[in-house]
């Protein structure tokens, strides 16, 4: 064909946008005509600025839309305003998909329903909300599910998943989310709502038709040029899906030879269409699954054993290096896991899955994969995993990989934008090997993980975007994408486009098919509304006013109640050593360096079992999560929410619901502790606005408890009394449902008269001693605990001392001051207690606790107060009962004999502080230790107690809403001769309060048991 007679694409478009009115116009309109929520205020927009990238785009407003009516309405309002729309799930993209100046529709909230299911013909139509995980479980009982299985399957939603054209560990198995798609039900930014699905079927309305014919008209002209340049590697997700109406290519996403329209809105990152309803191909639950570790000496035989691996046909095959093993061992939740998986110190590690229907089989398939890897020289490097609960917790250390990576402290953070190209297997280990070399010349190292069974490895160079990070940033994914253009493969994998990608589109395909993919998109929005400036005139991936970090940024310096120098460090991108900084470096202040650990990736969204994160459990909220915490405490330190920083009604309002309960602490795997920062907020509100009568009644409790003791009855009584009670609680602000605690006389006082404490110098001739820290809770609310502690510990054969000092009150950990945010107080509270302590301390005595939240203040917020090893010294001292008298029979020091008591149950609740420090399974321990019990624990998350806070009138609802989604149910249907355990007080309260049962702790239930 002459040249002449080629088929010519037509001259470039350029958008123009109609003139938008303004956002109080768009603003107004939509909180008349919408239930949903309507948010245009600073704090809302600045935490929807952000999602798992780099970037940060104010947007216009937000809008969370309660049903597919609010959706049509905020379409139609956007519509006649001339606004932008961008549509959000979990807001975990990582290359700037979900951010943008654009009206946000955030679906994730309500819009997660299933519309239809058909268990016969294996799908499923689902609104765009609904969360990976939450499809799966529900799919579960019918023994199948949607196998695109990405790393952030706990919160991600399958629209944005749609939007993306994810992939997940199993794709060499499963295929991309584009070959799992049947059909979209779909709304066009003029307003048409159309179906898209099979071509076979018909198509609805002139519109809809304009649209396919001028489709095929584009894909036909440009055949050959598709031929020619799309990649022909499995992962691939740039540009359009415009391949698709040629189903002679292998790469058609199609099982019956017909090409699907859907898969055109697959990977358009909503630049096209708004997707109201999606309909998925679903998968036969694997009946059987193994999983084989292979441990490798260096990382270019990892990458060199994958070609080789994936011939035995596995399910998957995924990468760890060496910098995630070492970051994992770091993290108290994933030692243990990654510990058990590993010979030696492996500079990698390659997870390969099998399933099947035969168990036998499977096992075969591990000697298998080991005399492969045998063969090409590499014996004995495989751990053999056939155990169905080792696997998963391996897994969730897989899929935690990215947070992993992120937990790096300094300014220094491993950066996405050219983590996950893909290259054929064959020169998977030349290619790796080559990209490590381009990261020294810029003096960085890459961190690598994930699919390295496609040739898909998430590599994110380490850089410092406040500083040089941009350009080296730059002349990396230069050099990389002309690696990825000689090895043949895409330059963009798994992740899309977006802000960071989006430049690229245009080198990948060339100008040809850029230009056919601005005519699709002039096609569908001509008015540039739909994900603006996406993939067509994108801006450059180094534009730093579209950044996190823009130019000018920098954080107030304040100065911080609590110690928080640690996190001030440098860290070595070559050597991964941390260093303080050096003179003339300019750090971040340490709290906000803390803060800013948060990459957004929403791990803190997630709904299962663990502790994290109660109140974004019961309000789906934004506001209300660790991730929107962390942003608002950002933006506040940088002055974007004004001048008051830390102290402003935007920080007090996010943080409203936040419990305390340290669960983020751990479950965040880039220790983000939430609680620690909301002690810095109160302490800022405090200093600023003032302290409320409330607040110091809880506040200076231990220190009015003794004189209460003595006057308890008569409160009590006082309080019973319905009209003055009733008052008394509306006046101070607790909630009228509540019983408050009865003060009784105090435990310690009674010990000091008998004169069984000797305190005075920690000197004794005693050879099994240990010191009984008796909190403000327990000497004053709950003396039963005491008194059953002391009478285990004395039949234990141990001589007990008490936390009391001569002609003072009790010792007090300083927890209540902590929560009022006084600071100054609880210091002076720890440093009478270090004080006292210290001498025990010395001569080797442990410090053993009984109240979780008070013990382990001397564990985490004494280490704060720049103490140094003084504090450090009690830290490792200080043990919860439990963890003491495990700790001891290890040691065979434990002398205790146990007898039957009159149950043969006990259902245990995990106080939330003793989840974060990994302190319940020596409870477990402990309780399975008496003869016939059999300790069943309720997977709940907090309470919803947490000290003061269920007790108070605004946060009644709340505090009950979280005891309802887990605890109070299981506490209800316990068998009827159970015994209830919980060592927190306020767990105690709030299953009394809200299951009418008694809960007690530990050390009552082991004095029942003890032998006379």
């Amino acid at each position: 064909m002459s040249a002449v007679l080629a088929p010519q694409p037509p001259k470039p478009i350029v958008f123009h946008r109609k003139q938008t009115a303004s956002a109080s116009a768009l603003a107004t309109r939509l909180a008349t005509e919408i239930r949903g929520d309507v948010l245009f205020d600073a704090a809302s927009r600045g935490r929807y600025s952000t999602d798992a990238s780099i970037y940060q785009i104010t947007p216009t407003g937000v809008v969370v839309p309660r049903d597919q009516a609010d959706v049509l309405c905020a379409l139609d309002v956007a519509r006649d305003l001339g606004a932008a729309v961008l549509s959000r799930g979990a807001g975990t993209s990582q290359c700037g998909q979900t951010v943008g100046e654009a009206l946000i529709i955030d679906n994730s909230r309500w819009l997660c329903n299933v519309i239809d299911f058909d268990p016969q013909a294996c799908t499923v139509t689902v609104e765009p909300g609904i969360v990976l995980d939450h499809l799966n479980a529900w799919l579960k009982p019918h023994g199948l599910w949607f196998p695109v299985d990405v790393s952030t399957s706990a919160q991600c939603t399958i629209g944005g998943m749609a939007g993306n054209n994810s992939c997940g560990s199993r794709s060499i198995e499963y295929g991309n989310m584009v070959h799992n798609v049947l059909g979209i039900d779909a709304i066009l930014p003029d307003g048409t709502q159309a179906y898209f699905g099979s071509l076979n079927a018909p198509v609805s309305g002139s519109r809809m038709q304009g649209i396919l014919d001028q489709l095929k008209q584009i894909a036909t002209r440009e055949r050959g040029e598709l031929a020619e340049r799309i990649p022909k590697v499995l992962r691939r997700v740039a540009g359009y899906n415009l391949d698709l109406f040629d189903c002679q290519n292998p790469r058609a996403y199609t099982d019956d030879g017909v090409a699907n329209l859907s898969h055109l809105l697959v990977g358009s990152e909503g630049t096209l269409a708004y997707s109201r309803q999606i309909t998925l191909k679903l998968s036969p639950l694997p009946v059987h699954k193994t999983l084989g570790v292979v441990n490798f000496q260096s990382f270019y035989q990892a990458m060199d054993s994958a070609q080789h691996i994936v011939k035995l046909n596995p399910t998957a095959v995924e990468l760890v290096d060496r910098t995630m093993i070492e970051l994992a061992l770091e993290n108290p939740a994933f030692r243990p896991v990654i510990e058990k998986a590993l010979i030696g110190k492996p500079a990698a590690i390659l997870l390969v899955e099998f399933a099947g229907e035969e168990q036998s089989g499977l096992i075969k398939k591990l000697d298998e994969l080991d005399t492969l890897l045998s063969d090409h020289g590499l014996p004995n490097c495989v751990v053999k995993m056939p155990e169905a609960n080792a696997q998963k917790a391996l897994w969730d250390v897989r899929k935690a990989g990215l947070n992993i990576m992120m937990s790096m402290r300094g300014d220094g953070k491993p950066v996405s934008f050219v983590e996950d190209c893909a290259v054929p297997l064959e020169n998977l280990a030349e290619y790796t090997n080559r990209l490590t070399e381009v990261f020294h010349r810029y003096g960085t190292e890459g961190t690598w993980y994930a699919h390295a069974s496609v040739g898909t490895l998430h590599v994110r160079p380490i850089l410092d975007m406040r500083r040089d990070g941009a350009q080296k940033m730059r002349a990396i994914a230069e050099e990389t994408a002309a690696l990825v253009r000689e090895y043949k493969g895409a330059l963009s994998g798994e992740h899309g486009d977006g802000l960071c990608r989006g430049e690229w589109v245009a080198w990948q395909y060339g100008p040809r098919i850029h230009q056919a993919f601005a005519e699709i998109k002039n096609l569908f929005d001509p008015d540039n509304r739909f994900s603006p400036n996406k993939m067509i005139h994108p801006p450059r991936m180094d534009d730093r006013s579209n950044f996190r970090f823009a130019p000018g940024y920098g954080v107030a310096n304040i100065s911080t109640a609590l110690d928080w120098s640690s996190w001030n460090v440098l860290r070595d991108p070559l050597t991964g050593v941390e260093t303080a900084p050096g003179t003339g470096v300019d750090p971040s202040n340490g709290l906000a360096s803390a803060i800013e650990m948060c990459n957004n990736n929403g791990h803190c969204r997630k709904f299962d079992a663990g502790t994290m994160c109660p109140s974004y459990r019961i309000t789906k909220d934004e506001q209300h999560v660790t991730r929107g915490r962390a942003n608002t405490l950002r933006l506040a330190l940088s002055g974007q929410l004004g001048s008051d920083g830390l102290a402003s009604l935007e920080v007090k309002e996010t943080l409203d619901l936040c419990v305390s309960c340290k669960g983020c602490k751990r479950d965040c795997p880039t220790g983000v502790d939430m609680a620690k920062m909301k002690i810095e907020a109160r302490a800022a509100w405090g200093a600023k606005h003032g302290t409320s009568l409330r607040e110091k009644l809880v506040a200076y409790m231990p220190r009015y408890a003794g004189a209460a003791g003595h006057v308890g009855g008569v409160l009590h009584a006082l309080e019973q009394t319905p009209v003055l009670g009733a008052a008394v609680k509306k006046m101070l602000g607790f909630a009228a449902e509540r019983s408050l605690p009865v003060f009784r006389p105090s435990f310690l006082k009674a010990i000091q008269k008998s004169a069984q404490s000797n305190t005075s110098t920690g000197a004794s001739s005693a050879v099994k001693e240990v010191l009984l820290f008796v909190d403000t809770f327990n000497n004053h609310i709950d003396v039963e605990n005491a008194q059953a502690a002391q009478q285990v510990l004395e039949a234990a054969g141990y001589t007990v001392h008490f936390n009391t000092v001569p002609n003072e009150r009790p010792l007090c950990c300083g927890r209540t001051f902590l929560s009022a945010g006084l600071v100054k107080q609880a210091k002076q509270e720890a440093r009478r207690a270090l004080d006292a302590l210290t001498p025990f301390v010395k001569r080797g005595v442990p410090i053993v606790g009984l109240e979780p939240s008070c013990l382990l203040t001397m564990r985490d917020e004494f280490l704060q107060y720049g103490w140094g090893e003084e504090a450090k010294a009690l830290s490792e001292s200080a043990l919860l009962f439990e963890e003491f008298l495990v700790r001891e029979h290890k040691a065979n020091r434990l002398s205790l004999s146990l007898s039957a008591i009159d149950t043969d149950t006990v259902m245990l609740h995990g106080h939330c502080h003793q989840k974060a420090f990994d302190a319940l399974t020596p409870v477990q321990t402990v309780l399975s230790w008496i003869p016939g019990v059999t300790v069943s624990t309720i997977e709940s998350s907090c309470c919803g107690m947490a000290g003061s806070f269920g007790y108070e009138a605004e946060h009644h609802d709340a505090s009950l809403a979280m005891a309802e989604l887990a605890l109070l149910p299981a506490v209800r249907k316990r068998k009827p001769n159970s015994v209830v355990v919980a060592d927190g007080t306020s767990c105690r309260h709030q299953i009394h309060d809200g299951a009418q049962t008694e809960a007690i702790h530990t050390a009552r239930l082991l004095a029942q048991a003890l032998k006379s």
